[in-house]
C-alpha cells in the first residue's frame, strides 16, 4: 500500500512556502514521525513528518520549490520488509558507535544549522558545540567553516610566493545567500512599519535597585517552589500591564480610521534565534502569575531557536518588549511589530553615579525606549506610560497594592 506525502494545511496567513531540503532520499527506509523535509515559511520552519514506517518510494518535488497547502510531495511504501529494516539497520552495528553519535547530532540540529551542515557536507560530530544542552549553533557551524578556510592559509608559503600579486595571496570572493524567507518577511515587516506608522521615541532610565534586591531575595524559594527561575522579563512584563492599563491607547492598533482599543494584553516578547528575530505572543499576560509568564517566556524562547515554535505562537500580540541589553545595547530605538502601535525597548544594566536625596550614590541603571505610532499616541501619553513602567519597577510593591 501506498501513502501520499503532502504539504500540511498552511495557516490562512500563509500562502504559501519553501521546501528546503530533503532529509530522506528514494528508497530509504522510513519511520512513523521521522522528519523527511523542512518546510520554510515567513514565520517559521515546518517540518515534514513520515505518517507511518516504510521506504520511501518517490519524491516528487525536489528541495527549492515553493509549494502550496495539500500538493503532494512524495510516495511512502507502507511496511517495508524486514529484510530491507535489517540490511539498512546493519552497517550502524558493524560500525559502532560513530553511526550512532551521527544520527543524534543531526536529530540535535535546528533545521537552519541542519541546512548549512548539509549544504558544506560537514559532519556534525567534528563541530564544537556552544549551544544549550551540548546542541550545535549556527555560529558554530560558521566558526568551523573559518577555521577550515583558514587552515590552508597558515601552511607555509612556497619561495615563489613572494613574487606574487598581492591578489592571488588574498582572497577577495563574494558570496551571494539568498535571504531565508524569514528575513525577507522581517524586512517587508519593518520596511512597512516605517512607511504607514508615523514613530516616534521617547527614553527614560530606570533604578533597577529594587528589582534586583528582590531577585536576590527571593529568586531560590521561587525557583524552588514555582519550578522555574526568577527572571527580569516577567517583571518587566507585569510592569508593563500596569502601565499599560492606565495609558489604554498605548494597547490599541489603528485598523483605517478607526482605532481598536485591545481589553486583554497579548504581549510579545522579541526572541533573538539563528533564522532572525521571532516574537512569540504572551497571551491574557495580566491574568497569569509571575512564574506562568516566566515558564512561558522560556519554553518560547528553546521552541523558537529549536525552529519548532508553532505560526500561531507568533500571530497577534497587542504590545511588545524587546531586550537588545542582552547584546550589549546601552541605546536603542525599536521598531514597532506592525500593526501594534507601541513596543518597549529594554537595555544594558550598568553602574553609574546619580543624585539621591542630595547624595551621590552608585545604582544599576537601565536605559529604557518606547517607540510609538504618533497617530494616535501623544507625546504626552507616550512620557507618562514610561514614566508609569519606571515607578512600577522602581517600587515594585505598586504592583501589589494596584497604584
Amino acid at each position: 500500500m501506498t501513502i501520499e506525502i503532502k504539504v500540511p494545511q498552511l495557516p490562512e496567513s500563509v500562502a504559501d512556502a519553501l521546501l528546503v531540503g530533503w532529509h530522506k532520499k528514494a528508497g530509504d527506509v522510513v519511520t512513523r514521525d521521522e522528519n523527511l523535509a523542512d518546510l520554510e515559511t515567513d514565520k517559521v520552519v515546518l517540518e515534514v513528518p513520515a505518517p507511518t514506517n516504510g521506504v520511501l518510494q518517490e519524491i516528487r518535488i525536489e528541495g527549492g520549490t515553493t509549494v502550496t497547502s495539500g500538493q503532494l510531495l512524495a510516495i511512502i511504501a507502507e511496511g517495508a520488509p524486514v529484510a530491507k529494516v535489517a540490511a539498512s539497520s546493519a552497517p550502524a552495528k558493524a560500525t559502532g558507535a560513530p553511526a550512532d553519535a551521527a544520527a543524534g547530532d543531526s536529530a540535535r540540529l535546528s533545521p537552519s544549522v541542519r541546512r548549512l551542515v548539509e549544504e558544506n557536507k560537514l559532519d556534525p560530530g567534528r563541530i564544537p558545540a556552544s549551544g544549550k544542552d551540548g546542541r550545535i549553533t549556527k555560529g558554530d557551524v560558521v566558526g568551523f567553516l573559518d577555521k577550515q578556510a583558514a587552515a590552508p592559509a597558515a601552511a607555509p608559503a612556497p619561495a615563489t610566493a613572494k613574487s606574487a600579486p598581492a591578489a592571488a595571496r588574498v582572497g577577495r570572493a563574494d558570496q551571494r545567500v539568498p535571504m531565508t524567507r524569514l528575513r525577507q518577511r522581517i524586512a517587508e515587516r519593518l520596511v512597512q512599519a516605517q512607511s504607514t506608522q508615523a514613530l516616534l521615541t521617547t527614553f527614560n532610565e530606570v533604578d533597577l535597585s529594587a528589582v534586583i534586591a528582590l531577585r536576590a531575595r527571593y529568586k531560590d524559594r521561587f525557583e524552588k517552589e514555582q519550578g522555574v527561575k526568577l527572571g527580569f522579563m516577567g517583571l518587566f512584563v507585569k510592569a508593563s500591564i500596569e502601565a499599560l492599563k492606565k495609558f489604554p491607547v498605548v494597547n490599541a492598533s489603528v485598523e483605517g480610521t478607526d482605532i481598536v482599543y485591545h481589553e486583554y494584553y497579548d504581549i510579545g516578547v522579541a526572541v533573538s534565534t539563528d533564522r532572525g528575530l521571532m516574537v512569540p505572543i504572551v497571551r491574557d499576560a495580566d491574568v497569569k502569575s509571575l512564574a506562568a509568564i516566566e515558564k512561558e517566556i522560556g519554553d518560547f524562547a528553546v521552541k523558537a531557536r529549536q525552529g519548532t515554535i508553532a505560526i500561531e505562537d507568533l500571530t497577534g500580540g497587542t504590545f511588545t518588549i524587546t531586550n537588545g541589553g542582552v547584546f550589549g545595547s546601552l541605546l536603542s530605538t525599536p521598531i514597532v511589530n506592525a500593526p501594534q502601535s507601541a513596543i518597549l525597548g529594554m537595555h544594558k544594566t550598568q553602574d553609574r553615579p546619580v543624585v539621591v536625596d542630595g547624595q551621590i550614590v552608585v545604582r544599576p541603571i537601565m536605559n529604557l525606549a518606547v517607540t510609538y505610532d504618533h497617530r494616535i499616541i501623544d507625546g504626552r501619553e507616550a512620557v507618562q506610560f514610561l514614566v508609569a513602567i519606571k515607578d512600577v519597577l522602581e517600587d515594585p510593591a505598586r504592583m501589589l497594592l494596584g497604584i
